[in-house]
């Protein structure tokens, strides 16, 4: 199986887990059940708006490595990308990056309203913690208290949720100094990396890694993160908005710090190239093993959307 039909896996696999788990039919008493329409509506308006699942495909091959079907990963990796559409719907809000479209339709927000779409993500995220806590996620207690623990780090306040702090201090209150480059690394590598990362930590959980193989994960993890945001920032510098479902052009017209504009479009393409490789020679001791999530590192480089 090619790496694209892998991924186009997973998000089937992805997609029919959180349709049952935001549309049912459900068992009686289950508390979705009884949540607002329209509550429910948003939530699911914002994890069932497609999306390539990348970082649940994450969760799943890094799983793979050490024999685990996607079966018994896909509870853990459908809470992780819960957390993601949560900050999705978060981060378009007008008070935040003000973005009415989000893989080609609109954002939560523009949809429906505001609060809604606060709520909408504030209930996405408190069900992921309710995934993992699951005994369906894994029979092993321990385990789900580890893959808690790594995602609660990963989305608060050192992990996403900080590095979206920073970004948007750095661009909204009065008197604040341009970031230099490393200070955009920090951020990103909280923003967006901290999930990628998560991603590959919680697949090493649910294989039994061992410390070494654990540590290599992170790492490609880092790497992985760094080239996914320089990618953005170049798409958002170059790409056609039609392909890739959301307004472009918005950081420099913000006058947004990016490693684009503070380095140049040359010189973060060879600093995308180098993350590339970074995490291709992390995955060096799983050989043929790790194809696929090679394969992920370079989709990651090349992708126009």
């Amino acid at each position: 199986m090619s790496f694209a039909q892998r991924l186009e896996r997973c998000a089937r696999l992805i997609d029919a887990r959180l349709e049952a788990l935001l549309e049912g039919p459900w068992r009686k008493g289950d508390h979705l059940d009884q949540a607002p329409d329209r509550l429910r509506a948003a939530m699911t308006h914002a994890a069932l708006g497609g999306g390539k699942r990348f970082r649940p495909f994450l969760v799943l091959e890094t799983a793979a490595l050490f024999g685990l079907g996607p079966g018994p990963a896909v509870e853990a990796a459908c809470a992780l990308e819960l957390i993601h559409c949560y900050s999705l719907a978060h981060d378009d809000l007008p008070s935040m990056d003000n973005d009415p479209v989000r893989r080609g339709r609109p954002s939560v927000w523009k949809a429906f309203d505001d609060w809604t779409a606060i709520l909408a993500g504030d209930a996405l995220q408190t069900l992921a913690f309710e995934r993992l806590a699951d005994p369906a996620t894994h029979p092993d207690p321990a385990v789900r208290i580890e893959l808690v623990s790594v995602l609660a780090r990963a989305s608060g306040a050192a992990g996403m949720a900080g590095g979206q702090a920073l970004d948007l201090a750095a661009e909204k209150l009065p008197g604040s100094t341009p970031l230099s480059a490393a200070e955009v690394r920090h951020l990103q590598g909280m923003k967006t990396g901290a999930l990628m990362v998560a991603a590959c930590e919680m697949g090493a959980i649910l294989g039994r890694a061992s410390p070494d193989e654990r540590e290599r994960l992170l790492a490609y993890g880092e790497a992985l993160g760094l080239a996914f945001q320089i990618a953005d920032d170049l798409l958002d510098a170059e790409g056609d908005a039609s392909v890739v479902g959301k307004a472009v052009a918005k950081d420099s017209a913000a006058g947004k710090a990016t490693l684009v504009s503070l380095l140049g479009l040359d010189t973060a393409r060879a600093e995308l190239a180098n993350a590339e490789q970074r995490a291709i020679a992390a995955l060096a001791p799983f050989g043929s093993r790790a194809s696929h999530l090679k394969a992920a590192a370079r989709f990651v480089v090349n992708r126009e959307h």
